[in-house]
């Protein structure tokens, strides 16, 4: 996932995490998941591994790893700037028989999180009908290798439609960017922290709201060229495929 350059140097289990995922020099993403700041030490062990994916045909169950990471990034998407409810994302990665590095799509798990002001903006709608929540969801698209990540973002609201949604026709790509070099927590079992951000990605507007449609994107300033960012503060454990426990 990430180039760690923190812990022993001499330690197998990092060793064998930069060999895995020394081609994720990216922004730190190759594997990103785990609970949430307390999700450290022995708590790492009661991982839920249940999302991990399944191995590509004729792939060596030892050397694919299933990642697991957790953040709760701070976004800013238009004129509003949200700390988001934290994101749960299991990916599996590992060398294909070729020899190049595959990875397969898992999971995301995600709660809504209110947007102060609601529909209008006014503190006075923070609750009641005129309150609005926003929740990610997975777009269709991820590389953790290179950090590239696609999603799109429910608006949830009494007064509007279940599909509205920011990114329905086009998910928001992000290309996340180390902001620092990652930190091993725990090594058994592994626990790594790491930061990563994009700054360049462009908001697409609200759809499918209905007749709020147009205030709704006045409200949160969208679509937004420019303005935007995803501050992405996650730590993230692993389990090779022949540790997992059978199904």
């Amino acid at each position: 996932m990430t180039n760690t350059t923190d812990g022993p140097r001499r330690s197998p289990v990092r060793r064998t995490a930069v060999a895995l995922a020394g081609a994720a020099a990216l922004a730190g993403l190759a594997g990103v998941y785990a609970p949430s700041p307390a999700y450290a030490g022995p708590h790492a062990a009661a991982t839920d591994f249940s999302d991990c994916p399944a191995l590509p045909a004729g792939v060596d169950p030892a050397r694919w790893r299933c990642e697991v990471h957790t953040a709760a990034p701070l976004l800013t998407i238009g004129r509003v700037t949200v700390t988001l409810a934290p994101i749960t994302m299991t990916h599996a990665e590992g060398p294909m028989p070729d020899g190049t590095a595959g990875q397969v799509w898992g999971a995301m798990h995600s709660t809504p999180t209110a947007v102060p002001g609601g529909l209008t903006g006014r503190a006075a709608d923070d609750h009641g009908r005129r309150r609005l929540a926003i929740r990610p969801e997975y777009g269709g698209r991820s590389d953790f290798y290179t950090g590239r990540l696609s999603l799109r973002f429910r608006l949830l609201s009494p007064l509007l439609p279940k599909a509205c949604t920011v990114g329905a026709s086009t998910p928001v790509d992000f290309q996340l960017k180390r902001s620092g070099p990652s930190e091993w927590i725990s090594q058994d079992p592994p626990l790594i922290r790491f930061s990563a951000y994009d700054d360049t990605f462009t908001a697409p507007a609200a759809e499918d709201c209905g007749p709020l449609t147009a205030p709704v994107n006045r409200r949160l300033g969208l679509p937004a060229a420019s303005g935007n960012l995803m501050a992405y503060d996650a730590t993230y454990t692993f389990r090779t495929y022949d540790q997992l426990p059978r199904s």
